[in-house]
């Protein structure tokens, strides 16, 4: 019952992960406006968390988190970080921190189908077999990315060419990222938080009409994505 007009419930949201790997701040900010310039509504006023794990000593969290704002990124938390001294770091910088936790299963499970032989040997086909985790990336340069498993919220498949998920897509799906408007994006069921062809690219609130859930693929036609059932 809430007490004084306020409540305290706990819930659970989808929150991008950035990965860092490299100290140098001018680098983190150059490849994340890249990122962010594939989808700027999406990124835009995102709530980020930041994963220091691979990091061998502690950043300076005050300017990483403002190269993040000039993004125009909101840096909320910190993970992986294993020391007192570190923590008390982040949070002096207004950052919490943050545990990650084991990836939802989804209640609408699909029974996995076996791609054509052909698709697989393709020459300059990427084939990731596994699920893409929350905060994985996988590319595929110059050619087609097939993935044999389900895309989790946060992670990101991009492709130079198309994507085949046979799974559950429920992260970021790039394809035609060199601009390559014949790419399509097929996946056995849709609940993306992202889909882009050569640039042009359509967030969740968009996507969740009669294709939703449903085997899909996306296309790109007149300048437009076109979602067709499989």
């Amino acid at each position: 019952m809430a007490e004084h007009g306020i409540e305290l419930k706990g819930s659970s949201f989808t929150l991008s992960v950035v990965h860092i790997a490299d100290q140098n701040i001018t680098e983190i900010k150059r490849l994340l406006a890249q990122k962010v310039a594939l989808a700027p509504d999406f990124f835009r006023a995102a709530p980020l968390v930041i994963n220091i794990e691979k990091l061998l000593n502690m950043p300076d969290f005050t300017a990483l988190a403002n190269a993040l704002r000039e993004l125009d990124l909101v840096p909320v938390g910190v993970t992986g970080a294993r020391s007192d001294e570190v923590r008390a770091a982040a949070r002096a910088a207004g950052l919490a921190i943050v545990s990650t936790g084991k990836a939802a299963v989804t209640q609408n499970p699909v029974e996995a189908k076996e791609p054509p032989a052909e698709l697989l040997n393709l020459p300059g086909t990427k084939v990731h077999r596994g699920p893409v985790r929350s905060g994985q990336q996988v590319y595929a340069p110059n050619g087609s990315l097939v993935v044999l498993g389900a895309v989790s919220n946060g992670a990101e498949v991009i492709a130079d060419d198309s994507i085949h998920v046979y799974g559950p897509l429920r992260g970021r799906a790039v394809a035609g990222a060199k601009g390559n408007e014949s790419a399509r994006i097929y996946c056995q069921q849709l609940m993306a938080e992202l889909v882009s062809v050569a640039g042009h690219y359509q967030i969740s609130a968009g996507l969740q009409g009669d294709n939703w859930e449903q085997p899909v693929t996306v296309s790109l036609v007149d300048e437009q994505l076109t979602l067709d059932r499989l």
